[in-house]
């Protein structure tokens, strides 16, 4: 899980960078950038989820 995790973390990395490149060099594919934000925020989830399941809450 945590190497899932890791792995989930540095996608999440390129694609905030692939999304910036794009936004810098004022591209008009903006159907393009929108997939990858989604993706992204897809990628959050996930991350979100693992993260829940091996840091379990607890309550003091």
């Amino acid at each position: 899980m945590r190497k899932r995790l890791n792995l989930l973390r540095i996608e999440h990395r390129d694609m905030d960078a692939a999304i910036d490149a794009l936004t810098a060099a004022n591209s008009t594919d903006l159907l393009q950038i929108a997939r990858l934000k989604k993706r992204k925020l897809k990628l959050k989830d996930q991350i979100s989820l693992i993260e829940d399941y091996l840091i379990p809450d607890i309550i003091a």
